[in-house]
């Protein structure tokens, strides 16, 4: 299930720099490079690597400037 929440919240955002290319350099250019499932399951892992990081060490989630 939270695998599924995952790449549901990934789709969208990617559904999201599609849509604005310059608001998320970093997905756009995994767009140019894979295919746009590809992508979602890599952003959904990079989502899930920074929860679990978050959840293990503590602390609060703050976005990147370039984000």
């Amino acid at each position: 299930m939270l695998r599924r929440l995952l790449v549901l919240g990934a789709t969208s955002r990617l559904r999201n720099a599609r849509r604005n290319p310059e608001a998320s350099d970093w997905a756009t250019r995994l767009l140019a490079r894979r295919p746009f499932k590809v992508a979602a399951v890599a952003l959904a892992n990079k989502m899930a690597r920074i929860a679990w990081a978050l959840l293990a060490r503590g602390g609060t989630y703050t976005a990147s400037t370039a984000a």
